[in-house]
């Protein structure tokens, strides 16, 4: 019974740290995703609401209190139907998050064939977009387009986008070293301030990144500028070195996996 009675005291002790611990771990966690989304509008408009409810409060402001506290569920109501589309952000952000992910499972091995058919196509002034996907599936995106399936390569990227064919205006879907589908349709951004510079290219990247945690590769028609879309943000005209180290870290590609692959390139004889 003592040793019972000593675990009992050791976690008596120990509960208040580790309720501590859990509850910051969890507003990080939710602090993440609230940055990544627009979310924060959300909150903003709660504080205004808890702050009148709290001056009411305290100046003892009856008739505000009791219309606050009548109207209290219509005003929850009102903040999920005016707030749906971020609110939906959020449950798709915690949905899509790896919490409890530790170490590198994808191996994404493909990065500079998509940059080489990117740089190719910027000097051509010819427009590109190629969603990387990660932990989202995007079967309805995929849909949307022509099912190729098909080994990914510099060639056939820029063969897609770089003529006029039925394709070369939507995006490809990159997984696994291998193009999906092409000509497939992504939704626009819903945000209000994005440069009006930016065309259908930039709005349907950074649309996507919104919806879900897929990564978009942009060649601008205009200017040739190369750029990335993810996390609800648009990363405007980067350079190569900017990309590809960018592009690893996302898809969790090391650089260990990077030199195996470099190595049975070159015993295939293939160049990127």
């Amino acid at each position: 019974m003592n040793a019972f009675e000593n675990l009992v005291k050791i976690y008596d002790f120990i509960r208040p740290i580790f309720d501590i611990a859990i509850m910051a771990f969890i507003f990080y966690k939710a602090y993440e995703i609230i940055v990544k989304t627009n979310a924060l509008q959300i909150i903003k408009a709660a504080i205004v609401v808890a702050m009148a409810y709290a001056l009411a409060l305290l100046l003892h402001l009856s008739m505000l209190l009791w219309v606050l506290q009548k109207l209290a569920p219509g005003i929850v109501i009102c903040f999920v139907i005016v707030f749906q589309p971020e609110l939906r952000k959020v449950f798709l952000k915690i949905g899509q998050s790896q919490w409890f992910t530790f170490g590198n499972r994808s191996k994404h091995t493909y990065v500079d064939t998509v940059i080489i058919a990117a740089e190719i196509l910027s000097k051509m002034k010819r427009g590109m977009l190629v969603v990387f996907i990660r932990h989202t599936k995007l079967d309805d995106i995929i849909e949307t387009g022509t099912k190729i399936n098909a080994d990914l390569s510099s060639a056939l990227l820029v063969t897609i986008f770089g003529h006029d064919t039925p394709l070369h205006d939507a995006a490809c879907i990159v997984q696994n070293g291998k193009i999906i589908s092409a000509g497939c349709f992504l939704p626009l951004s819903e945000q209000y301030d994005i440069k009006k510079t930016f065309g259908t290219r930039h709005r349907a990247a950074l649309g996507l990144s919104e919806q879900t945690d897929a990564v978009v590769l942009v060649v601008s028609e205009e200017s040739g500028a190369i750029s990335l879309a993810y996390d609800s943000q648009l990363h405007y005209d980067l350079n190569s070195n900017q990309i590809t180290k960018q592009l690893e870290k996302l898809l969790d590609m090391t650089a260990a996996q990077k030199t195996i692959e470099d190595t049975i390139d070159e015993n295939k004889g293939i160049y990127k």
